[in-house]
């Protein structure tokens, strides 16, 4: 796979808490200048993102609910309408994972779905971050079935903020469950060319990543989202 066909699969990530202006800036000319997906920040920076990407075809992305997914539902869609409003074009949001471990598609489909419902009628796509890391097999299978029921476009395998990435068995698994038309992306520990075609071959059709120069560049990207 050429660069610029793995550029287009990332979405270029800056998620740490003490990022500066400076930084932001950077990451956005970057992704303009390797031509990436997206640039996924946290909700402050989203409209100074979105004004900085404008007319560069590189999409804005922003989290919510971020990184426990412990808010109540109606939290979570008032984050959503206002990243939607700063110019958000993508949303990734986090599960209810105390719902997943419990067992409670329904409660995990009622949260999903009414961030789905905010971010849609903004014009927008919703991936839903299940936490794979904290979840057996059984609850990642639950989690990617009440979110393709809920009317999410993707499903996600991590904040990377719990101790645990992505991993070609749970890509696999993923896709597996949510089918051929739903998103699956691979976030976390994904810092190389090589781990980026393997997560692709796995079913990934989106990559998170702070890495994603390095990977273009087919180097090793430092520790890290």
């Amino acid at each position: 796979m050429s660069t610029p066909n793995i550029a287009s699969y990332i979405d270029h990530t800056i998620l740490n808490p003490d990022a500066a202006a400076s930084d932001v800036a950077r990451i956005c000319a970057e992704a303009v200048q390797y031509k990436f997906k997206s640039v996924c920040v946290n909700p402050i920076w989203v409209a100074t993102v979105s004004a900085a990407l404008a007319d560069s075809g590189v999409l804005t992305c922003s989290v919510i609910g971020f990184p426990f997914g412990a808010i109540p539902t109606a939290a979570k869609v008032f984050e959503a309408n206002t990243v939607v409003a700063d110019g958000a074009n993508e949303v990734d949001m986090v599960i209810n994972i105390a719902a997943a471990k419990a067992g409670d598609e329904e409660a995990l489909v009622a949260d999903i779905s009414a961030v789905a419902q905010a971010v849609h009628a903004g014009g927008a796509i919703l991936k839903v971050i299940i936490e794979t890391a904290l979840l057996s097999d059984e609850e990642k299978v639950l989690a990617c079935r009440a979110s393709v029921r809920a009317g999410a476009d993707f499903v996600k395998t991590s904040t990377g903020f719990a101790g645990g990435g992505a991993t070609l068995e749970d890509v696999a698994l993923m896709r597996a469950t949510v089918g051929p038309e739903t998103g699956v992306k691979a976030s976390g520990g994904v810092r190389s060319l090589e781990t980026a075609h393997a997560m692709i071959a796995a079913g990934a059709t989106r990559l998170g990543s702070s890495s994603g120069v390095a990977i273009v560049e087919g180097e090793q990207g430092a520790e890290g989202y």
